[in-house]
């Protein structure tokens, strides 16, 4: 009997729980979360490239910056990480020609989704 008392008590609770998170998700005020935007230093620091090796793939088109400081440096978003990997990944057995194709292939599939997400919707 206390058993039984015990789980209708837990039923309950979880029930009341999933009422009041359903209600506090539909009325609360969420706070955004600023992007992250890295200098290329920091990504030296997190990744094998050297800082001329990121320069050098951002001329090239390989990645882009997100944004400038005021000073005028590059900053980058958090897909550049993404993006180094495969990068890495791809230089085992393609020039960077070839990467760039690839990459410039990726970019165009990923803009006509973007586009047909859009019309769509």
């Amino acid at each position: 009997m206390e058993k039984n008392k015990e789980g209708t008590k837990k039923l309950l609770t979880s029930t009341l729980l999933g009422i009041w998170s359903k209600q506090m998700n539909e009325t609360m005020t969420k706070i955004t979360i600023p992007k992250k935007l890295y200098r290329i230093g920091e990504i030296v620091t997190n990744t094998p490239f050297t800082r001329q090796t990121i320069h050098n793939y951002t001329v090239m088109g390989l990645i882009q910056e997100s944004d400038w400081t005021k000073g005028g440096h590059r900053l980058y978003d958090e897909s550049v990480f993404e993006r180094l990997s495969l990068i890495m990944n791809l230089r085992n057995n393609k020039t960077l020609a070839q990467i760039r194709k690839i990459l410039a292939l990726e970019d165009n599939d990923s803009d006509d989704n973007a586009r047909k997400a859009t019309v769509a919707s």
